[in-house]
């Protein structure tokens, strides 16, 4: 489904956007990647979810990826005999292994790996990062430590570890029973939650076999330090900015958000940014300004996405949240301000025949009439390179792989079209030129630059580059048989 913008959106599901109309109406507002979240929800929940953006998709002849997020090793505190307590500045407070029910002094912690790991001097943030604690004395089953900041604290409180690396499995065992239902469901990408190394990719790719690209969320401060190798070994990256901003300042998080997207657009790799968009509009059908301002911000960086979370998940107005900013990003990227930016940030080492193909074809576009880049893409990889040359013309991804087309859903400018398996380049163009012409992007007096790799259906064969008429006709005179 043809965009009048670039940057992609993604729209989380869930209790306000469970049914066939509204999921619907969510992809015709502008939704192109759906997030299922697996930390809420049952299996036939997700499943039926799945079962209807499959059935969408196929409605409306639109490739739609599907985000699997996995929940990830979420740390929480146990309960409390009074189930609430004040902790008061200045005063000390314990976490142990025992479990028995927490007082106004202590409270049980069953994670032993978390003790392993504490040093004296360390950070513990609970609830968010409303209450704050230092360790003044650790063993192998307590923390005894001083409340810095105080605050209300309850039962199953969640909490952060942020000067340790914590020695623990990349997966919970939810996490892997989880991971082996959804990938047999069948999704396009999955985002692996509190990723601290680049072994935590690797160890869930054994397990994802090829069955979906992998998302490594950026929320740890131990991640952000280990970016460069995780970035490697994963296919994609999610700034989550939500527990990031947890562990670190508050004021570090905008920096590191443009340092991410502009390492990820120069490995071209696609980058999410999440979290808080427009949170507002939960329970709002207007967002605010400094709202507005943040969605515009991650557009101007060059993000391949941006994201919805509770917004469409659980808000009172997920269609209107789309719309905003599907509306922001029309916006922005009319700006001439964005194409300047965007063409100042270009930044790649180019080392391959497809990396020169693709910049030739991005310079040709820019410097004559051309209304279209076509790419034919085994994999996605050529799709790809093209996107991160940010041209100024569309982007048309010619497949013959669903999966590729759908995982390019997420990725920037690109209009997925599934072409069917090409035997002689000739075929290739006339089936370039006739999706310009159905996506409304040229007409028949016209000219579209494509690019393909002969021999035909062979990953990494990116070799030709060519300018083509939109006219079949002229094709066959140019090339005839």
């Amino acid at each position: 489904m043809r965009r009048q913008r670039n940057i992609k959106i993604v729209a989380t599901l869930g209790p306000s956007s469970s049914d066939y109309e509204t999921i619907k109406a969510l992809h015709l507002a502008g939704a192109d990647v759906f997030r299922l979240n697996m930390s809420h929800g049952s299996h036939n929940e997700i499943a039926k979810r799945h079962q209807i953006i499959r059935q969408i998709e196929n409605e409306l002849d639109s490739p739609i990826a599907i985000l699997a997020d996995l929940q990830g090793p979420k740390l929480r505190v146990g309960e409390f005999a009074n189930g609430v307590e004040e902790l008061i500045v200045g005063e000390k407070f314990r976490l142990d292994l025992l479990d028995e029910k927490g007082s106004k002094n202590r409270v049980h912690l069953p994670h032993p790996e978390i003790f392993q790991a504490l040093h004296e001097g360390a950070h513990l943030l609970i609830n968010d990062g409303k209450i704050k604690l230092t360790v003044e004395k650790c063993g192998p089953d307590f923390a005894d430590c001083s409340i810095v900041i105080g605050g209300e604290i309850s039962d199953r409180k969640g909490v952060n570890v942020p000067d340790v690396i914590l020695p623990l499995a990349a997966l919970s065992e939810k996490d892997r029973a989880d991971l082996d239902f959804i990938c047999g469901l069948g999704i396009d990408w999955l985002a692996l939650s509190f990723v601290q190394r680049a072994d935590d990719i690797i160890e869930a790719s054994k397990l994802v076999a090829g069955r979906a690209a992998i998302i490594s969320k950026i929320e740890k401060p131990s991640a952000v330090k280990s970016f460069e190798d995780i970035l490697k070994v994963s296919d994609g990256i999610m700034v989550a900015r939500g527990d990031l901003g947890v562990e670190l300042p508050v004021q570090n998080v905008p920096p590191i958000q443009k340092r991410l997207v502009r390492k990820c657009r120069a490995a071209a790799k696609p980058v999410i940014v999440a979290t808080q968009m427009l949170e507002s509009m939960v329970e709002s059908p207007m967002p605010t300004r400094a709202e507005v301002s943040d969605v515009a911000t991650a557009i101007y960086e060059g993000s391949d996405a941006i994201m919805l979370s509770a917004e469409s998940a659980a808000g009172q107005f997920p269609i209107q949240a789309v719309e905003t900013m599907n509306n922001v990003a029309i916006e922005v990227e009319s700006d001439p301000t964005y194409t300047e930016v965007m063409e100042a940030s270009r930044r790649a080492k180019r080392n391959s025949v497809a990396d020169g193909i693709v910049s030739a074809a991005r310079e040709i576009a820019e410097t004559t009439d051309i209304k279209a880049i076509c790419c034919f893409t085994q994999t996605g990889t050529t799709a790809l390179l093209t996107a991160r040359e940010r041209p100024r013309v569309p982007i048309i991804a010619l497949s013959s792989e669903i999966g590729t087309a759908r995982r390019l859903a997420l990725t920037w400018g690109t209009n997925c079209v599934l072409s069917g398996n090409k035997t002689r380049f000739k075929e290739a163009v006339v089936s370039a030129v006739r999706a310009a012409l159905a996506e409304g992007l040229a007409d028949e007096t016209e000219q579209v630059v494509i690019t393909a790799g002969v021999p035909f259906n062979i990953t990494g064969t990116t070799n030709i580059l060519r300018v083509a008429p939109c006219n079949e006709r002229m094709i066959y005179a140019m090339d005839p048989e």
